[in-house]
């Protein structure tokens, strides 16, 4: 199972969460990017249907695949 660690930094004037090289919205403080972080760490571990999905990866090529519904990754902030 993956874990995922969103960090909370300071970012285009205010403050967002990151995850890998990828940033939120930026929130006016710290605090506000740390309680939406912590939702969305939340919602990653929801479990919900299975479906299929479609993504395209890092040399631009595409993959469809099943998505279990009850295969949820682990998910943490770090500030």
């Amino acid at each position: 199972m993956p874990k995922l660690h969103y960090k909370v930094v300071q970012h285009d004037g205010g403050w967002a969460y990151r995850l890998g090289d990828v940033f939120s919205e930026p929130f006016a403080d710290k605090a506000t990017a740390l309680a939406a972080a912590r939702r969305v760490a939340a919602e990653q571990r929801v479990p919900g249907d299975s479906t299929q999905i479609e993504f395209q990866d890092g040399d631009g090529g595409w993959h469809s695949e099943l998505s279990e519904g009850d295969d949820r990754p682990e998910a943490d902030v770090v500030c």
